[in-house]
């Protein structure tokens, strides 16, 4: 017998044990997931965090995602509606999904497009300030056909249609559950928020803010055979070395996220053999987000609003200018993430179409340069080496949550920005608080009440429309939209506004490409924000856990129906 032959035969039995061993759903016990940042709520509606879109995502699922590779599949649809198939409309203005038939809530009442219907009123409801928004752009009206189809109108042609109903951001609720919960009230909806009925290979049996999630198999889960676990505890808390250490090291737990760890560390823990890192890339970008609005305790209700007006000293563009100049990113990438991280002037990194080559003069750091351009903008230095104008010192505070990796990115950058006569005061706030919905805390990176914050985000998919429309001017957040917005800088441009508009009616991939670099440059020029690494994820999970497929394109939950254990 050949090699060949006989390592399809082993092959093929393997296959045939596993699928013997998970013919029945819960077979393999319980399954321990670590994210760091702790999950403070389960409506991605409500919190733009990225630890609160994927502990949901286990739970409420949207019509399409994206898998591992960025291709957008069907999930709780039939198929992706196109122009070829007949579900996009010739105009571009209407997409029709068909709904799978047979799909149950946990609650095991009937999923129908009625609860599609209803998720896009909540979001799109006047008084909710709903975080994902912006993927009902230009929706003009949706509605149900009949109980497995349902009809988005558009108020303009959309040659990328896919933003409502797709990927972890914008999952479909209970129109059941959450009926009572519009408008005003959403927030307040504790049980709703922590506990949703879903349509996901899990289910929440306790949720406890900041802390843990205890979930069940779903028992009206759709596949009778998944998920392969009865149990799952997601736990939230501590820091990224911690989580890693967990999962690599003393083995408590299956799966750690998002493991900015000092590679060094990382590969040391990976040699006690008891578990695996996964990295890919995708479109994560490590940013300074610069507030153009003014920060000042004094004003009230006003601080960091448009309101309340401009920044003292940030909103002069010498000043965003050096600031940038002054990082050495290249000494960033290698202190903090190894092979997961390379140098970036972009927000919008990838897919390789749309990453712009006009903003490079920040790839090479520049002190010399940065004092130059401060002097020159008339910023002189005091006695005591820190610049000053009119009375106005280039003081800033910078916040960021709480990771060693993060704590050493601000050692280094308040260094090289005292080079420059720029005083800097770091503050770094527990991850939990930091990206959760609390409205009353002052330390979320919504409101924020500092000059500078650092953080990553990046988007669902390969198309950046929905994301790159997250600086227009009505993203902005503030009181009146509960602190709820992607547009944290305070950004306000028309014309950037009407490349948002004009990308929206673009169907051409080389036309829109351009728009996208044109909007990316505006926003890297204008110093809405400074990017400093383009991230790709890093992850652990234990030598005993299969089916991971890593995927930076939408939650690294995605397929977690199909993970299981292999001995």
């Amino acid at each position: 017998m050949s090699v060949l032959k006989k390592t399809l035969l082993a092959t093929a039995a393997a296959l045939l044990t596993t699928t013997a061993a998970h013919a029945e759903r819960g077979s393999d016990g319980h399954l321990n997931i670590i994210y760091w940042q702790a999950s403070s709520i389960l409506n991605p509606f409500l919190s733009g965090g990225t630890k609160d879109v994927e502990a949901s995502s286990m739970v409420i699922e949207p019509l399409g995602r994206y898998d591992e590779k960025g291709n957008l599949i069907p999930w709780l649809a039939v198929d992706i509606p196109t122009v070829a198939n007949g579900g996009v409309s010739e105009d571009l203005k209407s997409i029709t999904w068909k709904i799978q038939p047979g799909i149950k809530w946990s609650d095991g009442s009937d999923f129908t497009a009625e609860d599609v219907v209803f998720t896009a009123d909540y979001c799109m409801h006047p008084e909710g300030g709903c975080q994902q928004l912006t993927k009902f752009a230009d929706v003009e009206k949706v509605e149900a056909l009949d109980a497995l189809t349902v009809k988005v109108t558009f108020s303009k042609p959309k040659p990328h249609p896919y933003g409502p109903f797709t990927g972890g951001e914008s999952p479909i609720i209970q129109k059941a559950q959450f009926q009572d919960c519009m408008g005003a009230k959403a927030p307040e909806c504790t049980e709703q928020n922590f506990g949703p009925n879903g349509t996901g290979p899990f289910r929440v049996t306790e949720f406890r803010a900041n802390d843990v999630i205890s979930m069940e198999a779903n028992p009206n889960y759709r596949d009778a055979s998944k998920p392969h676990f009865a149990t799952l505890t997601f736990k939230g808390g501590g820091d990224a070395a911690a989580a890693a250490r967990s999962v690599l090291q003393t083995g408590e737990f299956d799966y750690a996220w998002n493991l900015q760890v000092d590679p060094t560390v990382l590969a040391d823990m990976a040699s006690a053999g008891k578990g695996q890192v996964v990295s890919a890339f995708g479109t994560s970008v490590e940013r300074l987000m610069v507030n153009l609005t003014n920060p000042d305790s004094a004003l009230g209700d006003q601080r960091s609003t448009v309101e309340g007006g401009p920044h003292p000293f940030l909103t002069d563009a010498a000043v965003r200018r050096a600031l940038s100049l002054a990082i050495d990113r290249q000494t960033l990438s290698d202190v903090g993430y190894g092979e997961a991280g390379q140098p970036t002037c972009n927000v919008l990194p990838a897919p390789a179409i749309f990453a712009s080559t006009a903003n490079d003069e920040c790839l090479v750091q520049n002190i010399d340069l940065a004092n130059q351009i401060l002097d020159e903008a008339g910023w002189a230095k005091g006695g005591d080496g820190i610049r000053a104008k009119d009375g106005v010192r280039l003081s800033i505070l910078y916040q960021t949550s709480t990771n060693a990796v993060r704590q050493d990115t601000q050692a280094l950058v308040k260094q090289w920005w005292g080079q420059i006569g720029v005083e800097t005061e770091l503050k770094n706030i527990d991850a939990a608080v930091f990206f959760g919905g609390d409205q009353s805390s002052p330390d979320t990176f919504q409101k924020f009440y500092a000059d500078i914050e650092m953080y990553t985000n990046n988007f669902n998919g390969t198309d950046p429309e929905k994301y790159m429309s997250n600086w227009t001017c009505g993203e902005i957040p503030s009181p009146a939209t509960n602190w709820l917005g992607s547009n944290m800088p305070r950004y306000c441009n028309e014309a950037y506004d009407a490349l948002a508009a004009k990308l929206a009616q673009t169907s051409a991939i080389d036309e829109r490409a351009a728009i996208a670099k044109q909007m990316n440059d505006m926003l890297m020029q204008e110093g809405a924000m400074i990017p400093l690494i383009h991230r790709g994820g890093v992850s652990a999970h234990s030598n005993t856990l299969g089916g991971v497929l890593m995927n930076e394109w939408d939650s690294e939950l995605w397929n977690v129906a199909d993970w299981h254990r292999t001995n």
